[in-house]
């Protein structure tokens, strides 16, 4: 692979610009993903914010479960922000009726676990692998990770409860850095995805 790599942003619901945005200032191809031929053609995918339930269902109805599924097992690197931590979860303590994840961490997480919209906040955040700092994460309707298994490395807490979690090429955080201005969590992504090519 280049140093550029073609990154996609599931294109469902959610912040997706914002998150285009930032995986092009961090010096990748951003393009959004709405269908199974256009995740095919990404060497990886961020998994927005948004409504994890809504999107688990669009994710059906547009006949992106599976083929998400397999990329994600397959080591497709992948990063997941608030409804897309739920969404990478292998398990969801309170999962709504019909709820599903694509899973690909081994950890627990507990929807809308820091409170309703009108409690969202921001918060400064040390990330490890994240250089230069604390980074300024926006938590709205966020969840938390209630436990991680073996596998599951915990890179930041906040409040005394999990908020970024890695396992191998899958990455999770409880907070949206899209919406800082802040690029440095997409720049460690990117670097994962370059480090996979």
């Amino acid at each position: 692979m280049t140093d550029t790599p073609v990154i996609g942003v599931l294109a469902l619901q959610g912040d997706v610009r914002e998150h285009l945005i930032a995986l092009a200032s961090a010096d990748a191809v951003a393009r959004p993903v709405r269908r199974p031929e256009e995740l095919a053609e990404v060497d990886g995918l961020v998994i927005p914010g948004g409504e994890s339930t809504t999107m688990s269902k669009l994710a059906v109805l547009f006949g992106m479960l599976e083929p998400l599924r397999e990329r994600v097992a397959a080591g497709m690197p992948v990063y997941g922000t608030c409804a897309g931590m739920i969404l990478l979860a292998d398990k969801i303590l309170d999962p709504r009726s019909g709820q599903e994840t694509v899973g690909g961490i081994d950890m627990i997480v507990r929807r809308n676990a820091f409170g309703r919209q009108n409690e969202s906040f921001e918060a400064a955040v040390e990330v490890d692998g994240v250089p230069g700092g604390p980074v300024e994460g926006v938590f709205i309707r966020a969840p938390w990770v209630e436990s991680v298994g073996a596998r599951a490395e915990v890179l930041a807490v906040h409040g005394g409860h999990i908020v970024a979690v890695r396992q191998g090429n899958a990455l999770a955080t409880s907070f949206h850095p899209e919406l800082t201005g802040d690029h440095r969590v997409h720049a460690l992504f990117t670097d994962m995805v370059r480090t996979v090519g």
